[in-house]
């Protein structure tokens, strides 16, 4: 019999819905028949948020290392025999540095293939800054620790059931957005997007929508001119490299109209351009995935919910969506190797040897 996958799950920000969103997801006993998660967390904590939200059927299983993770039950590798603070709903130094330790551990356990999946929890951008973090965010931090040579390249890409989404910028100021929109980037973009939808999704030819930087795709000129000088160059490369894509669209039509529903994939050239619309059509039914890596790392497309931590009201379906994800993602990556590692070895045949082949049997 195989063994279930290992999904390791780190805590993220203590003071916010993380505790909360992930008790009630492993609560879900039908989990554990699909997947051995392992919790980077706190036993200490556990106990907390368990009598904090009244979740006492919650069971768990101390581990020193995911080498000793039980199947059918959820693990919990205790990060520390620190009793972290909580102070729900700030931000606070201490928070920071309990979401590092789960991050780090959990993030070398992949690297080591202790487990076979990450699921990141969501952080304080501000709160975790050190020394040893000094990232814009997840995406950043992985592909600083997990990148293992020059072709990769982390892309963040948001997708539930209707829509993907990957970006051409991430986490920079709007200030900066033009000098960042080159053909290059958005060519890089475009590729490692097409990439991704056919190993990780299982999308045979993917049609992907490239979206423009400027209101009415820059009114020929008149609004900008980065659709004429590096959008609309870069598709035209990128088709004549085999991908199939469109564009550039003007954002609120593109959306407003629902035509995001005809196309296997969209690039938008910057952060909320991209995730504003998304998260109303996926109805926190979003995941967020570090793709161009060699490894699969999801989260939920929320932030750490300060405003209602500790209320008992934190909507866990994006969690959930982040695991099931994951393993799919995982699957079609191995369905994919599997298939491409060996293909069949071509064979030339002189012209007219054909002839005597009779094509009405059923073999060869």
């Amino acid at each position: 019999m195989a063994r279930l996958l290992k999904v390791g799950i780190t805590h993220g920000d203590i003071n916010g819905i993380s505790y909360e969103i992930i008790l009630r997801t492993l609560s879900d006993e039908r989990l554990t028949e699909i997947c051995t998660p392992i919790i980077f967390g706190s036993a200490k904590l556990i106990g907390y948020f368990k009598k904090l939200f009244g979740i006492e059927n919650f069971r768990f299983n101390i581990i020193k290392d995911p080498a000793e993770a039980e199947e059918g039950v959820v693990n919990l590798v205790n990060i520390s025999q620190e009793e972290f603070k909580v102070d729900l709903g700030l931000a606070t130094p201490e928070a920071g540095r309990a979401a590092l330790l789960s991050l780090d551990m959990a993030t070398e356990a992949l690297k080591n293939g202790e487990i076979d999946i990450l699921v990141t929890a969501p952080i304080n951008k501000h709160s975790i800054q050190s020394d040893d973090f000094h990232f814009a965010g997840h995406t950043e931090y992985l592909q600083d620790k997990l990148s293992d040579d020059s072709d990769d390249k982390a892309l963040m890409i948001l997708f539930n059931d209707s829509a993907r989404v990957a970006l051409v910028t991430t986490h920079l100021p709007l200030s900066r957005l033009p000098e960042a929109i080159t053909q290059e980037k958005v060519l890089d973009t475009i590729t490692r997007f097409d990439a991704s939808l056919r190993k990780d999704f299982a999308i045979a030819g993917p049609r992907i929508a490239v979206l423009s930087l400027n209101p009415h795709n820059g009114d020929n000129g008149l609004i900008g001119n980065e659709e004429k000088t590096a959008i609309i160059p870069a598709i035209q490369e990128a088709t004549q490299k085999g991908i199939i894509c469109f564009g550039p669209f003007a954002a609120d039509g593109f959306f407003g109209s629902g035509a995001y529903r005809k196309y296997d994939g969209i690039v938008a050239m910057y952060h909320d351009q991209g995730l504003a619309p998304f998260k109303v059509i996926a109805d926190n039914k979003g995941v967020n995935f570090t793709a161009g890596l060699p490894f699969v790392r999801t989260s939920p497309d929320h932030g750490t919910g300060y405003d209602i931590a500790g209320g008992n009201i934190a909507d866990e379906t994006s969690l959930r969506e982040a695991i099931y994800k994951g393993i799919d993602i995982y699957r079609n990556r191995v369905a994919y190797l599997q298939a491409t590692h060996n293909p069949l070895r071509k064979q030339y045949v002189e012209k007219g040897a054909d002839k005597t082949v009779d094509l009405t049997k059923e073999s060869l």
